[in-house]
């Protein structure tokens, strides 16, 4: 189905890309640094499991990047999240608040710790929890605890934590969620998966909270292949999230020793070596990034159907995906947008279904969810590679 609004979006999307080599993905890794070096001198050595120099390396380049005192690589985005969250105290039957618009990872780490998600709505603008909302759904129906902490009185269970999620990279406002969060004495853990490389206020995402995390997945500004990270500035907590994503183990010359139930969440060596030589090129990358960005806004921002994302005010987003959205929400003019995209050689993608809306969340706990909802049936997401933003 071709419309004036399919024109436009193709017409956008040449604009920026008419030169690229179809197909022209989503999102794509790139590797040009010393990634072969590294890699086969973890293959040489036969260092290639969870012990080996590069993991501590690439531990502690996240730590400095991001400024977080304490970084303790993982597996994946979705261990990283669930470690944390562990440590953060959330437990069986326990209330988690999160948004609904999410990759479903962050609403899976919640269940793994036996506890439920409770969705709240998100900011139109930024596509991050809406610290409003929050407020006037604990306002709503958190209910005091006699030993501390609240209960949502609807339930009976704790409200144990919050998690927001910068989507795309756009920071969410965590001066105001922070604020709220304090009230309420809720620990915030940031699902940061998605943010590596931005700022608020020069600060990096996934340090405002108790506890953040971050992905390296294939799709991510750069890649360990599979794998993340978890950021603390807490001492104590960067110790517990070691030993818990370690096995348990306690150290000794032989025995096989564990004191908890733990985790086998370990970062191989292989995929540290990957990072590091990665983490080299992350400013380069984010510049490239950040390129794209500029000429995409360019080029939607005056085609009266659309707007496209831009990071907020006094932020610095590294522009993970871009995105452009409908400015009147209609599924069908969506997908024959993500069709026309399809069949011109470009990939693109709609947001994930809302998290309410998956069968085995449908049924938790949620406020109004208008702004998300009008969200999922608007926005695309564009190609987003590096490499599109210029030279390697």
């Amino acid at each position: 189905m071709s419309t004036p609004l399919c024109d436009d979006f193709l017409a956008g999307l040449n604009a920026v890309l008419n030169g690229a080599t179809k197909p022209v993905a989503l999102h794509e890794p790139e590797f040009a640094g010393c990634e072969w070096e590294l890699v086969k001198d973890c293959l040489d050595t036969g260092w290639v499991s969870s012990v080996g120099k590069y993991v501590d390396e690439f531990e502690n380049r996240l730590a400095a990047y991001t400024g977080a005192h304490h970084a303790v690589s993982v597996v994946n985005g979705t261990a990283a999240l669930h470690a944390a969250l562990l440590c953060a105290g959330v437990g069986r039957d326990d209330e988690v608040l999160l948004p609904s618009l999410t990759f479903i990872a962050t609403a899976n780490a919640v269940s793994y710790c036996g506890a439920i998600p409770h969705f709240v709505d998100s900011v139109a603008d930024n596509l991050g929890l809406d610290p409003q909302a929050l407020e006037a759904r604990l306002a709503d129906v958190a209910e005091p605890l006699s030993g501390g902490g609240y209960r949502n009185r609807q339930t009976g269970r704790r409200l144990a934590a919050v998690v927001p999620m910068h989507v795309f990279g756009h920071p969410v406002d965590m001066a105001a969620l922070l604020e709220v969060c304090g009230r309420y004495g809720l620990p915030v853990v940031e699902d940061a998966a998605e943010s590596l490389g931005s700022r608020i206020g020069g600060r990096h995402t996934g340090t405002f909270g108790l506890v953040g995390t971050l992905s390296f997945n294939g799709n991510k500004t750069i890649t360990t292949g599979g794998g993340g990270a978890i950021l603390t500035d807490d001492a104590e907590m960067g110790k517990r999230l070691k030993h818990l994503t370690t096995t348990a183990r306690v150290k000794h010359q032989w025995e096989f020793i564990h004191d908890q139930i733990g985790f086998n969440y370990r970062m191989p060596n292989l995929n540290a070596a990957l990072g590091c030589a990665q983490m080299e090129r992350l400013p380069e990358m984010l510049a490239r990034k950040r390129r794209l960005a500029a000429a995409y806004l360019a080029a939607f921002d005056g085609k009266s159907g659309f707007r496209a994302v831009r990071e907020p005010a006094g932020c610095e987003g590294n522009y993970w995906l871009n995105a452009v959205v409908l400015t009147e929400p209609d599924r069908t003019v969506r997908d024959a947008c993500l069709q026309a995209a399809a069949d011109a050689g470009y990939q693109c993608r709609p947001l994930w279904r809302l998290m309410h809306r998956l069968p085995m969340y449908e049924a938790c706990p949620r406020g109004a969810l208008p702004v998300a909802e009008r969200l999922e049936a608007s926005l695309i997401n564009i190609p987003s590679s590096a490499k599109l933003g210029g030279g390697a």
